[in-house]
């Protein structure tokens, strides 16, 4: 019996992103080869503003009021470029330990989960998409 295929996808963090540090911290993480993709405009995102309404809804609700201070943040996933990967072998650990660090030093700023989720993948500008 052969296995089901998975649907080719990306790895991202979703992130609930202060809108006055954004354009910084889009910035520090570019020069690390992560990508910074705000939801409500990703290419991949057939309406985008809904799913990042509905994204961001989800997030709060799920921690009832302790995360109300990003009730108006922007909901971004953070994708990892391609010097962090090696063909089809998993993410190495330190590729999540440099985001988790990062995101540690903005914490006041915002919001997440410590671990990965995946979406389709995000095809940037000039590259082979990830798969």
């Amino acid at each position: 019996m052969r296995g089901v295929r998975r649907e080719p996808h990306e790895n991202v963090a979703t992130v609930l992103v202060d809108p006055s540090v954004l354009a910084g911290f889009e910035l520090e993480l570019m020069t690390l080869d992560l990508r910074v993709w705000p939801i409500s405009t990703a290419p991949i995102c057939a309406d985008g503003p809904r799913t990042a309404f509905q994204t961001r809804r989800r997030l709060l609700m799920k921690h009832q009021g302790q995360w109300d201070v990003a009730a108006s943040w922007t909901p971004v996933w953070i994708s990892f470029g391609t010097s962090w990967r090696n063909g089809d072998d998993p993410l190495p650990w330190s590729a999540h330990a440099t985001l988790w660090h990062v995101l540690d030093g903005y914490a006041d700023h915002v919001r997440f989960h410590r671990r990965l989720g995946g979406v389709r993948p995000l095809p940037v500008p000039g590259s082979e998409p990830a798969v």
